[in-house]
């Protein structure tokens, strides 16, 4: 009868707030992933929000590090451009402020680097003999990893005569 319950911890404030501790510890975290994590250990509004005001109180969560250690990463390690990164951050739930500092980590000159680099090596992989459809893949894979239209279609048409 009460096989779901018997299944399921329980967690006392101070072993959720250790184990979020280390959770954020392990790597950089936003508000409402610790709040879903915290969800799902079945805790009590009152205690999540006592458990969040513990982890932002001894720096454990920090909006503006995590945006900025998201934004630097996505665009380093997964070339994202702009809006994709700025979409994903809304999606979190984080501040404009917060997105507009993140996206300060990034320097113009890497950017445009970066897409050229990308753009160039996306294009290189392209099988397409059709030119029109060789810049359709090109713009469509460029717009998918959120870089601004007005940058793909220059760059597809200065790439693709």
């Amino acid at each position: 009868m009460g096989s779901k319950l018997s299944s399921q911890k329980f967690y006392s404030i101070d072993e959720a707030t250790k184990k979020m501790e280390h959770y954020c510890a392990y790597q950089e975290r936003c508000h409402k992933e610790v709040s879903e994590k915290l969800k799902h250990m079945n805790m009590i509004p009152e205690a999540i929000d006592q458990i969040l005001g513990h982890l932002i109180q001894e720096n454990f969560l920090n909006e503006e590090r995590f945006a900025k250690a998201f934004a630097r990463g996505k665009f380093n390690i997964k070339k994202w451009g702009v809006n994709r990164i700025v979409r994903e951050l809304k999606f979190r739930e984080i501040s404009p402020y917060n997105i507009k500092s993140a996206l300060a980590e990034i320097t113009n000159e890497d950017y445009l680097k970066t897409f050229d680099e990308l753009a160039r090596k996306r294009l290189s992989q392209i099988k397409e003999t059709n030119s029109f459809k060789k810049k359709k893949k090109l713009a469509d894979y460029l717009l998918y990893r959120g870089w601004e239209s007005h940058l793909v279609y220059e760059k597809t048409n200065e790439l693709i005569k």
